[in-house]
């Protein structure tokens, strides 16, 4: 099978991943849900006008003098409004959030009058309109204030609660289940024997799959066997799982056995190999409703591809309204050679210059099993096939990793 481009294994990826099915989700628990549908206002915020200082609440037309005084007649407090109406000569004491009460159109500051007894004085002329919010300046009932497809924050969750929302319609979130594969792996705390190595990449898959709104199952390590990548491979089927990922056993090779194990069970294969580096033995298929995406085992390369293949069909089947990473401009902060068929995902760092120039500088080393070198990098430098060499101050192109 010929190496794909990127561009057209994305397509592939995301070709039909729609929205995953609506539920309820209280506000408590709402929080990073993707909305399946747009939110209206279910009240007026505020519903009265309120004043939005500590004074008195007046009649302009009484205090809009220096000097002016003025009997005060009651107090407001948020939540206890005022009976009776302010009429000629009159206020009342109103404290913020306060209901203005009939027949007042300004709200004098404390600070600016001078209290004796019952009466004030007018320290600042009233102006019709000032220190009062008037009803719906926040929204008005029916106002559409939050869309589909938005992921909430705990503004979002704000929001919604002074629409007067106990709860949300959310997609339900995508169950993606993570096989690793490989003899030589073992798990972090042990001591790895001649020819072993810790593993790693499912900490970042699982972290990377939960911080894009997945659930996520872990079916642990398989042996090289086929009994044993299959029995895992099934056992994600049976989970339910939206997605399945697999790391390792996707190259050509005797061991390399998730290839066999899925076509076993009736995988149609969309693509085998990208046209990328690192992550070039990346595959990706369905198994009836459950769709797999086989990453490559070295480190680097798993991460690079279930960044910017995994992540977006997570956030397609989360029915978020945007998917795909943003592409960000940038200059080299050195040189870098010409390019080959592939496109390249160098590991970068980001510095800021005082003239808002952001700067992105390519790791020394970029070989994909280095760990220290992503952890380090702060981005993807991104190289289009064929890309000729471009030195120091060159404009290129960057994708921000998560943080």
């Amino acid at each position: 099978m010929a190496l794909m481009p990127v561009s057209d294994a994305l397509a592939a990826l995301l070709a039909g991943a729609e929205p995953l099915a609506e539920e309820m989700a209280a506000l408590d628990a709402a929080f990073h849900r993707v909305l399946a549908r747009d939110v209206a206002a279910l009240r007026t915020q505020p519903p009265e006008a309120m004043s939005a200082m500590d004074g008195y609440a007046v009649r302009a037309a009484d205090a809009g003098a220096i000097d002016s005084q003025l009997t005060v007649i009651g107090e407001v407090a948020a939540g206890r409004p005022f009976a009776g109406t302010v009429g000629p000569g009159e206020a009342v004491r109103i404290f913020t959030g306060g209901v203005v009460p009939n027949g007042a159109d300004a709200v004098v500051i404390q600070e600016d009058t001078v209290a004796d007894g019952k009466r004030i004085t007018i320290k600042e002329a009233a102006i019709p309109g000032r220190h009062i919010r008037p009803a719906g300046v926040d929204f008005s009932q029916g106002d559409v204030l939050l869309r589909k497809g938005t992921r909430l924050t705990e503004r979002d969750l704000a929001l919604a609660a002074a629409m007067n929302h106990p709860q949300l319609a959310v997609c339900r979130r995508p169950k993606v289940a993570i096989l690793a594969t490989g003899d030589e792996l073992v798990m972090p705390g042990t001591t790895p024997s001649h020819g072993q190595i810790v593993y790693s990449n499912g900490y970042a898959l699982h972290a990377l799959a939960r911080s894009e709104g997945a659930d996520t199952i872990d079916l642990g390590i398989a042996a090289d066997t086929l009994e044993a990548t299959t029995a895992g491979i099934r056992r994600a089927r049976e989970s339910g799982a939206d997605i399945l990922v697999t790391t390792g056993g996707a190259s050509v090779g005797d061991h390399d056995l998730v290839q066999q194990a899925l076509r076993d069970e009736g995988i149609s294969m969309a693509f085998w190999k990208i046209a990328m580096r690192p992550g070039k033995p990346m595959m990706h298929g369905r198994l009836g409703a459950t769709r797999v995406i086989g990453l490559p085992g070295n480190p680097v390369s798993s991460y690079v591809c279930a960044y910017l293949f995994m992540v977006p069909l997570i956030r397609a089947l989360s029915g978020r309204s945007m998917i795909h990473h943003r592409h960000e401009r940038a200059v080299l902060g050195r040189d870098v050679g010409a390019n080959d068929m592939r496109a390249d995902y160098l590991r970068a760092r980001l510095e800021q210059r005082d003239d808002d120039t952001l700067v992105a500088i390519p790791v020394n080393h970029q070989d994909s099993s280095l760990l220290a070198n992503l952890a380090a990098a702060q981005a993807l430098l991104v190289r289009a096939p064929f890309a000729p060499k471009a030195g120091a101050g060159s404009p290129c192109e960057v994708l921000r990793l998560p943080v």
